[in-house]
């Protein structure tokens, strides 16, 4: 993944309420976990609710997201805060594989890049 800036990133928001949002979220206290490996971040986010949301972004297109919240935004405050962490606290990420969901997103991604 190039190196993103914060000006970078906010620039994926679809409007100025999920840059503020994701904002917000980029504190490592937000977050259960958060992990990088040379092919995608992912992290859990606690939200309103009792689970974490599990989210990813795939390092080599940060455009390209997953989320399990329920927002129609894409990408969610969720993955832009998940790319602002590791643009502006690389070190608060550890190297756990990525859970079987982000793997299966990650293989598909593959996949369909090869067709």
């Amino acid at each position: 993944m190039a190196e993103l800036t914060t000006d970078r990133i906010l620039t994926l928001a679809p409007d100025a309420a999920s840059a503020a949002s994701a904002r917000s979220l980029a504190s490592p206290a937000r977050w259960a976990a958060l992990h990088a490996d040379h092919d995608v971040l992912w992290g859990h986010c606690q939200g309103s609710g009792k689970t974490p949301y599990l989210t990813s972004v795939d390092r080599a297109e940060p455009g390209a997201t997953r989320c399990t919240c329920p927002s129609r935004k894409f990408p969610c405050k969720h993955a832009l805060a998940l790319l602002l962490l590791r643009a502006q606290q690389p070190d608060a990420f550890g190297a756990d594989p990525a859970p079987e969901p982000v793997r299966t997103w990650m293989t598909g991604r593959t996949a369909r890049a090869a067709a």
